[in-house]
Formats: structure tokens, sequence, C-alpha cells
């Protein structure tokens, strides 16, 4: 049986040509089908659309306002049609993304790069913001994905690593001489010390290690930015905790100095998170995909 979408279908095609006969050739039917159709739905509707004639058809009164909105909303759907090709050839579309500025500066840009060479009709949304922050965006559909600092405890969210850092402790000129010698966690609260905030999840971690090694710290500083805890440490205001893979740039320069520890706190992982019940968007799997294979894309960079 014809679907009713269906025959408002035919009965569009049979209209534009005036004639069941032309009609059939466009649908790739037969004309006694096209004729039944009609019929069908002029019965539905109980009201005669079409005016019969030797030469074809007409439409009537009745078929005429009909056919103006059967056309429309066909038109419509075809247009709908194309859109959801687009999505699924991502050539258009948006991805919003959910991310801190540390973790995009120095780990998030190059495959924001390598997206945007492969998509570029895609546009990218980022939501700056804490870990918790991040997975608040995530599960309210604020942001589709977010790449956060790890460990998270959140059954509702997938979590998927991406690459491993170390948190260490680091100096500037005036304690530099300690970074000559192994310093145990009890020797770090001789000094003052200089931390993230604590909504900080990278904060959160180092500071729970510490205490499970019954080391319980209360620094000096509290800062709402690991840039802003690389520049307190250069102004030898105290011994600073950051990301070493964040601060090579510092560290390389001479500008800080990093303390060697009796035992380095375990490393932690940066990753991806999105919700386990909500399937990704085509543009958020492409996303993931490149993340996932980082080597891979990184190389497409270098070629572009």
């Amino acid at each position: 049986m014809i679907g009713k979408l269906d025959l408002y279908r035919v009965f569009s095609i049979v209209a534009k040509n005036s004639s069941f006969s032309k009609a059939a050739k466009d649908l790739y039917m037969t004309q006694p089908a096209v004729s039944q159709a009609i019929m069908q739905l002029e019965k539905e509707l109980d009201t005669r659309l079409f005016n019969r004639t030797p030469k074809g058809v007409t439409l009537t009164t009745e078929g005429s306002l009909l056919y103006e909105y059967a056309n429309s909303a066909i038109g419509l759907l075809h247009v709908g049609e194309e859109k959801i090709l687009e999505f699924k050839n991502l050539t258009t579309g948006q991805l919003k993304i959910g991310v801190g500025d540390t973790i995009s500066r120095f780990f998030l840009m190059p495959y924001l790069e390598a997206f945007h060479t492969m998509y570029p009709n895609i546009k990218l949304q980022m939501l700056n913001g804490t870990t918790s922050e991040i997975c608040n965006f995530i599960k309210s559909g604020e942001a589709d994905v977010g790449l956060c600092n790890f460990p998270i405890e959140d059954p509702t969210l997938q979590l998927t690593p991406c690459t491993e850092v170390q948190d260490i402790f680091v100096c500037g000129e005036k304690y530099r001489t300690m970074a000559a010698k192994s310093l145990s966690y009890e020797d770090l609260l001789k000094f003052p010390l200089i931390f993230l905030e604590k909504k900080s999840n990278s904060r959160n971690y180092v500071e729970n290690y510490l205490l499970s090694q019954g080391i319980a710290i209360s620094p000096e500083f509290e800062l709402g930015s690991h840039d802003l805890v690389l520049e307190f440490a250069r102004s030898n205001l105290g011994i600073a905790c950051v990301t070493k893979e964040f601060s090579k740039d510092y560290l390389e320069r001479g500008l800080l100095y990093e303390l060697e520890l009796s035992e380095d706190i375990p490393k932690r992982s940066i990753g991806i998170c999105h919700l386990k019940m909500v399937p990704l968007s085509r543009a958020s799997t492409k996303f993931v995909e490149i993340l996932e294979n980082k080597q891979e894309y990184r190389r497409i960079i270098k070629r572009t």
C-alpha cells in the first residue's frame, strides 16, 4: 500500500506534468498505478483534485490549493535531505568543545588544525572552563566533547585517555641550589608553595597523592592559571607545582629549574570525555578519531 507521503509525491508530479502517463514515466510507475494513487488520495480527502480531459488532466480549484502546500512541503523535505547529506559528509555543521586554556594551548592546537584542514566548513566553538565545569557543559548539552585533566569519577561520561603528563615542582633563580639535590616531599613544606586553585583537577590530583603519602600542603599562593603559577615561580615567590609538558619553554630557556624529588608523583592523563548514553555527532566522531590517532593526523598537518 502506498503511504500518504508517497501519494502527495505522485499528486505533485501529476500536477506538474498535467498528465498521468508523463508522471508515470518520471516516477518509474505504471500509468494504472499512478491513476490508482490519485484515486486513493481523492477518496481519502473526499475531494476531486483533477479534471480529466482527453488531452490530460488539469487541477481543480481544490487541487490547485492542495498543490501549493504539497509542492512546498515536498520541496522542504528535499532541502532537509540535502542538509542531512551535508552533515553526513561534514560539509556543514558545528562542533562544540569544552577545554581549558592550558590544554588548548599546549596540547589541542595541532589537532584542531588537523580537523579544520580536513573539514573547513565545520564551525568550531570553544567553551573554556575547569574540568568540573567542562563535565557540566557536556552533561547539559552545551559541549559535544571535552578535553580534561584525568582522573574523573563520573559514571555518565565516557573517558578516553590521549596522553600522559607528569606533575613536577619547579623554582626560580633564588632557589636554584635546591635543584642540585634530591628532595623529599617533607622538604618541600619548608618553602612557600605555589599551586593552582582547589577547583583545578590537576591540583586536587597532586594534593590527594601527597595526602596519601602523609603530606598535607598549605600553599601560600593559589592561582587561577598555569601561566600565573609559572610566572610566580619565575619571580622567586616560592616553589611551584606545574605540569612538565606545559612548562617546557620555561625549563628549556633556563627561566625555571625542575626539582629532583626522591619519588616522582605518578603520571596522570589528559583525555576526551563525552556522554556515554548519547551518540556522538559525525563531526564529534571525526574529532575524537583525530585525537585517538594523533601521530597519523599530525603527519596530515605537515603535508598541507
